[in-house]
This record gives C-alpha cells, sequence and structure tokens, in this order.
C-alpha cells in the first residue's frame, strides 16, 4: 500500500501541474488594490457611463469578459492594456470633469502599454504627465474633444508605435521632436487643427508605416519622404499642400493627395510603384499628361483623378488591371477614346469620365477635341502630339484666327458703345430740365416716382431681386414638385416640420416645410396668420413664397399645412465656415459679412412683422448661403406653429396674462441672442460646435483669450483668418460674443446692440484695409 502510494504521489502531482498550467494566465492574476481603486476612479470621472456598468468594487477586472466597449490586460498584477470605447458622437463630459485628474489616475498604471480612450467626450487639453505612462507603446485618443497643441513630453515616450489623435480639436504644427519617437509606426491626426508646414523630421522616421495628416489646415511642400521605405500609407487629404508632388518611396500602397493645390505633372517614377492599390490626386492643379500606364499598374484597383487638367489620349486597346474597380477621369482634358477595359457594363466597376473630349456616342458632358487644345495652350501645356506634326499647326492657327477675330470684333463693339455714349450724353446735356407737375392721379407721374428707388416698396424691391409675389399653391402642384414626397426630395426635420426639396414647373427650385396639425388645431383662423407670413421676405431669410391647405376628408378642417420658401443652394454656414478644406472657408470679411446679415435678419423677425417672431431655433446650420454668400435665415418660427401651440395650451387649461406675453416677447429675444452668439462662437474658432458643454468650454477660452494679449486672442480663432483680420475688429466681434453668451438674460445685448457692434466691426476692418468686400450700413444704437 506504501508503495503503490508513492507511485501515486507523483502522478498525482504531474496532473495537478498540468491542470495548473491550462488555467488561462488572466485569472488567477489579482490586481493590486491601487490598480483596482484607480479602476474605479476613472469610472467614476467618466461619470459612470452605462458602457462600464460591469465595474464594481467586488469586480475581478482582469476576468472581466472583453467587449466592444472596454477590455482589460493585465499581467503580474498589474494593468497592461486599457481599452475603452464610447458611443459614436458622445457629448463632451459635464464642465465638472478634470482633464488633469483623469490623466494623473491613468499614470497610476505604470506598466499600461496599451492605451485606448476613443468617444468617451473628454475635453481639455492634453496633460504633459502622460508621458509618466513610459512602457506605452499605443496610444489612441480618437473621437474626442481635446485641444490645444501636442505637448512636448510625448516625445520622452520612446517605446511608442503608435499614435492616434483622429477627430479632436489638437491645434498648431506637427511638433518638429516628432522624429524622437524612432519606433512610431503609426501617425494619424486627421480632423483637427493643425496648421503649418510638415517638419523636416519627418524624413528620418524610417520605422513609419502609416502617416494619416488629412482634413486639418496643413500647407506647404511635403519633406523628402523617399529614406521612409517601410511607409505603405500616405493620407494627406483636405489639406492646402503644395505645390511640389511629394518625393515619395516605391513601396507605398495607398496614396491620398486630394483637395490640396498640387501642381505640375504627375513624377514618372509613379509607374515603377509595383505595390500602389489606390491613388486619388483629385480636386488639385496638375497639369500635363496622364500617363496610362498607371492603369495596368500590377497591383491597382482605385484610381481618382478628377477635377485637374491632365491631358493626352485613351485609346481602346489602352490596358488595365484586371482588380481596377473604381475609376474617375472627369473634369480634365482628355482626348481620345473610351478604353474597352474600363468594361462600362459591369456592375463590379465603377468609372466616371465626364467633361473631357472623349469620343462617346450621347454623352453631352463630353466637350469637342478644339475645347481641350484651347485649354490646354491657355495653361501653357504641350498636347499629347509630335510638335511638329501638320494636325498640330493648323490648330494652333485656327486657335489664333478665332482669338483674333474675337479680340477685333470686341473693339469694335467699345469703340460703337463709346460713340454711342458720347452721342447720349450731348443729348441729355443740351435737353432742358423739366419740372415736376403737381398731378399726382397721372400715370405718367406715378410712373416717374417709381423709377426712384426712395419711393419702391420692399415688395417691389423683392421682385427685382428675383423673390416672385406671395401665391397660394394647389396640391397637386407640390405633389409634382416633390414627385409626391419621395425620399430622395427629403431635406430633413425642421422646427415641428419636415422639409423638401422641390421643383416646380418652370424648373424653379423651392424649399417646401410640411407642418402637420392636430385636431384639436385645426379650428385656428388661418387668415390673420397667412397674412403675417407672406410679409417674411427679407434679404436674410428664406423668403416665403406661398402656401397650400390639406384638409381632413370627414370635416374638411385642416390637416396639413405646406409652406414654400425659395430654395438656397450654396450650403450651410457651418460647412463654409468649420467644415472642408482651409481654402473653401471664408475670409473674415466675409465672415462678419455673414453675421451682420443673420442679425439684421433677426431683427426683422424681432420687429419687422407684428407680432414679432422669437425662439427661432437659431443655428448655424439654419443660416443658408446664396451664390453671393449672402446669409439667410432658414427654419425660423412661424406664427402658426406659435398660435397652435397657444391653442393647445389653452385647450388643457392654461391661461396667459398680458404680463406674460411681454415676458415671453423679452425672453424670445435673450433666446435668440444667446443663440447668435453661440453662431458667432463658431465663426469666431472655425470649429464645429455640438453641444452646450461645449459652448462652455469654449465661452471660458474666450474669456480667457480676450483677458489676454494680441497674441491670446489670435490663438482662440480660426487659423484660416488669422491674417486677415484686424485686431480692434477682431475684438469687437469677441466681445459682443461674449455679452451675447451671457448665463443672466438681462445682461445680454439686444439685437440692434449686436448689429451696431458689428458694422463697427466691419467698419474698422475696411478702414485697415487697402480694399475691402464689405460695405456695411450706418447704424445707431437704440
Amino acid at each position: 500500500m506504501a508503495t503503490s502510494l508513492l507511485l501515486f504521489k507523483p502522478s498525482c502531482l504531474l496532473i495537478a501541474l498540468i491542470t495548473l498550467l491550462l488555467v488561462p494566465l488572466s485569472s488567477q492574476i489579482s490586481l493590486y488594490p491601487a490598480q483596482t481603486w484607480s479602476l474605479l476612479r476613472i469610472q467614476h470621472l467618466l461619470n459612470y457611463p452605462p458602457i462600464l456598468r460591469p465595474w464594481h468594487s467586488n469586480s475581478t477586472f482582469c476576468n472581466l469578459e472583453p467587449n466592444p466597449h472596454f477590455t482589460i490586460v493585465c499581467y503580474s498584477n498589474s494593468v497592461t492594456q486599457l481599452h475603452i470605447t464610447g458611443k459614436p458622437f458622445s457629448p463632451s463630459l459635464p464642465k465638472s470633469f478634470s482633464i488633469d485628474s483623469f490623466v494623473t489616475t491613468l499614470t497610476r498604471f505604470p506598466d499600461l502599454k496599451v492605451l485606448s480612450l476613443t468617444s468617451l467626450g473628454l475635453w481639455g487639453s492634453l496633460p504633459a504627465k502622460i508621458a509618466r505612462l513610459s512602457n506605452l507603446e499605443i496610444l489612441n485618443v480618437s473621437s474626442n474633444f481635446l485641444y490645444g497643441t501636442v505637448p512636448h513630453e510625448i516625445s520622452n515616450l520612446t517605446n511608442l508605435q503608435t499614435l492616434i489623435l483622429d477627430h479632436n480639436l489638437f491645434n498648431g504644427p506637427l511638433p518638429n521632436w516628432v522624429n524622437s519617437l524612432q519606433l512610431l509606426a503609426v501617425l494619424s491626426s486627421k480632423n483637427n487643427s493643425l496648421n503649418g508646414t510638415l517638419p523636416n523630421s519627418l524624413s528620418s522616421m524610417i520605422s513609419l508605416r502609416i502617416i494619416d495628416l488629412s482634413l486639418n489646415d496643413l500647407s506647404g511642400d511635403v519633406p523628402d519622404l523617399t529614406e521612409l521605405t517601410n511607409l505603405e500609407v500616405l493620407d494627406l487629404g483636405n489639406n492646402s499642400f503644395g505645390p511640389q508632388f511629394p518625393k515619395l518611396g516605391v513601396k507605398l500602397v495607398t496614396i491620398v493627395l486630394k483637395n490640396n493645390r498640387f501642381g505640375g505633372s504627375i513624377p514618372s517614377n509613379l509607374e515603377s510603384y509595383n505595390f500602389l492599390q489606390r491613388i486619388d490626386v483629385s480636386s488639385n492643379k496638375f497639369v500635363g499628361p496622364f500617363p496610362p500606364s498607371l492603369l495596368s499598374l500590377p497591383s491597382v484597383h482605385y484610381i481618382n483623378i478628377a477635377g485637374n487638367r491632365f491631358t493626352g489620349m485613351l485609346f481602346k486597346n489602352t490596358s488595365c488591371n484586371d482588380q481596377l474597380e473604381y475609376i474617375d477621369l472627369s473634369e480634365n482634358l482628355l482626348s481620345g477614346m473610351v478604353p474597352s477595359c474600363f468594361d462600362l457594363g459591369s456592375k463590379d466597376k465603377s468609372v466616371f469620365y465626364s467633361q473631357n473630349c472623349l469620343s462617346v456616342m450621347g454623352d453631352p458632358t463630353q466637350h469637342p477635341d478644339p475645347f481641350c487644345q484651347t485649354q490646354a495652350l491657355a495653361a501653357g501645356i504641350l498636347p499629347e502630339k509630335k510638335r511638329g506634326s501638320k494636325s498640330m499647326e493648323k490648330a494652333i492657327v485656327a486657335t489664333c484666327v478665332v482669338v483674333g477675330m474675337v479680340l477685333c470684333a470686341l473693339l469694335v463693339g467699345i469703340l460703337v458703345l463709346y460713340i454711342f455714349k458720347r452721342k447720349n450724353v450731348r443729348t441729355i446735356v443740351l435737353r432742358p430740365p423739366r419740372r415736376l407737375k403737381e398731378n399726382n392721379g397721372s400715370t405718367g407721374n406715378f410712373s416717374q416716382t417709381m423709377t426712384d428707388s426712395r419711393y419702391i416698396s420692399p415688395a417691389i424691391k423683392l421682385g427685382a431681386l428675383g423673390i416672385p409675389s406671395y401665391r397660394t399653391f394647389s396640391l397637386e402642384e407640390i405633389e409634382a414638385a416633390t414627385n409626391n414626397f419621395d425620399t430622395s426630395s427629403f431635406i430633413g426635420e425642421c422646427s415641428n416640420g419636415q422639409m423638401y426639396k422641390g421643383s416646380l414647373a418652370d424648373g424653379s427650385l423651392v424649399a417646401i416645410r410640411c407642418l402637420k396639425l392636430k385636431k384639436k388645431q385645426a379650428s385656428i383662423n388661418f387668415r390673420n396668420q397667412i397674412e403675417i407670413i407672406s410679409k417674411l421676405r427679407h434679404r436674410h431669410l428664406t423668403s416665403a413664397l406661398g402656401h397650400c391647405f390639406e384638409y381632413y376628408l370627414d370635416d374638411s378642417t385642416v390637416s396639413r399645412i405646406f409652406y414654400i420658401f425659395e430654395f438656397v443652394p450654396n450650403g450651410n454656414l457651418r460647412s463654409n465656415i468649420s467644415h472642408g478644406v482651409a481654402r473653401q472657408r471664408l475670409t473674415w470679411p466675409q465672415r462678419i459679412s455673414a453675421a451682420i446679415g443673420v442679425a439684421k435678419g433677426i431683427q426683422f423677425l424681432h420687429g419687422g412683422i407684428i407680432p414679432g417672431l422669437f425662439k427661432n431655433n437659431l443655428k448655424i446650420s439654419n443660416v443658408l448661403l446664396d451664390q453671393n454668400f449672402v446669409a439667410k435665415i432658414s427654419c425660423y418660427s412661424l406664427p402658426i406653429i406659435e398660435q397652435s401651440m397657444k391653442t393647445e395650451t389653452q385647450l388643457e387649461g392654461a391661461s396667459n396674462g398680458e404680463k406674460d406675453k411681454a415676458d415671453h416677447t423679452d425672453q424670445g429675444e435673450k433666446v435668440d441672442v444667446y443663440d447668435f452668439g453661440v453662431l458667432l462662437l463658431e465663426i469666431l474658432c472655425g470649429r464645429p460646435i455640438q453641444s452646450y458643454y461645449e459652448v462652455g468650454i469654449m465661452r471660458n477660452q474666450l474669456q480667457l483669450s480676450l483677458s489676454g494679449d494680441r497674441a491670446a486672442r489670435r490663438r482662440f480663432i480660426d487659423p484660416v483668418v488669422n491674417k486677415s483680420c484686424s485686431d480692434e475688429s477682431l475684438k469687437t466681434v469677441m466681445e459682443i460674443c461674449m455679452r451675447c453668451l451671457s448665463k443672466e438674460p438681462v445682461q445680454r445685448p439686444s439685437v440692434e446692440d449686436v448689429l451696431w457692434n458689428l458694422q463697427f466691426a466691419a467698419q474698422v476692418l475696411a478702414r485697415s484695409c487697402e480694399a475691402s468686400p464689405l460695405t456695411p450700413s450706418r447704424s445707431s444704437r437704440s
């Protein structure tokens, strides 16, 4: 028995040892108490988000099942990886949040190698103490609200291999010390507000595999990247780089340079990029021959050269890579024929080639060959033909003859016009002055009076601007205009109604606002309300063109009301300020002009009609710009909406006295002034403001910059307009914005006060420049 027991014990020990080894490592780990407390502290600082609900004081954090929202990896009683991902488009954390306390808590994980904190609403300037996490290899803080410059202390994280700062508010240039991170393989900071030029030190970071700096305000030439032999992805889209095409290594897989200022021709060595799968150089200023050999690169499957001035001849037998899935050659100067390898009938390929000079049967977007030849000559580009060929000589001679004939005709026309003008002037000088008769009833005198702009009514002036008179539309017209309210015509929701885009029978575009009424609201007398709406015609409003009623079948009461407004085609104010590339954003004079326009629109809504309209849901996305960048408020309050709300309230037993009505008017004005302050804040900083938490953050920054010197004010504003605004003009706009954002309504200025200050800022700017597009009207305080 003893012998058998001795024989048994070693086998039991072996089985126990094997079982122990098979148990997952993390199940054997219990965190240091300080780190457990720190994780709970993080949960508290993040305002106890639902995604961290499984975290509590009794949790064995290292054993928690990983999920899409959080993952914790431990080794030897310590956290080595921490991943927390919030819901997309999460708002910023409350004002009580402290980024400094949050990062201090993170430093209690000294063995942390991977830190990923995305879409959590973190806000503030990234503290330098993040560098205390000296073992970090991956740092990802994308999709938050972090601002300011990237702290210099990050250069001490010498083990860092991945740095992702996407979708934040970081500004300033990409720092020169970035080459201190010699192990860095991924550098991504897209969709921030970085500006300036790229540092030359970038050329020595040979470990880099991915560089993504798209959607910033960076400019200048790109440093020489030929030594970065490991670089596979380069995305510099939507900046202001240029004009030189960057020098790159031949192992690149993806090159994205779209929406920049690159010019010249594509370098010839691009034809040897055998690993290249995707190239996008659209919307630049490239000229010269397009190399068809790009279509047959061994790995390529995506090519976009649209919006340039590439020349050259394409042939039916031009060869393509079989893997090519997307080709966009639109808006260039290409001629010849569409290659058969484009396989236009295939569902697996997307091919675009409009606005060239290609021979395509039945394609009205193609220009005639002489157009591309003339454009190429005007740009100093030699078409892809032999210079000595007779056809080329004929084209040049024909072009010269046509241009000469046009110039001669123009000179003759100017001469005839000059002689005619001289003759008319002499006649006018010799003609004796007429005296006005005092017969007010005569047609002649009425016509004479109407030619004087001082007597023209606002309605006639609007007609002169191209806005037709107000009228009633039929339901059949509305249904035809929107293709029976097809989903493709739906624009979006807007203040108790839905918006549709429509095309009337005469081809004019309109915006149609649909309001649904409840049965208890349908008893309203609409005559007075329609009369007020018919007067909503102003230069800085999307003016009302008419209305249409739809009725309930059982009792013929109104079920839906359709309002027809002018359609404004040039996007909204936000898309022209805080979105898009730097060179396409509004200048400082244009921004002041837009702000003045919005203020005038609010002034008209408050006092231009009786009763005034208040609480107009004023948002920067609801301010539209026409083709001349004139600002127009859309989605403003309508009297029928207010009346229906009052009716509903009265039916529920509520009553309002005259004092309540006066209070409502006063509060409504101050609400609009506050909303205008938020709009003005985004005009100043050039960044989208999505929540009132962000308003508080940006307001505090505005206050700090106002209390500082000129340099502090310049750091606050959008870098795009930094050089184009005078300091006095800027300070005036910043001060009135600060007053509009006062927490107490009584401390906010009146609309007239706002307008006066903006016009003063415009006048100061006009005086500080040699020439200005702004000519603000004079106004006095009231």
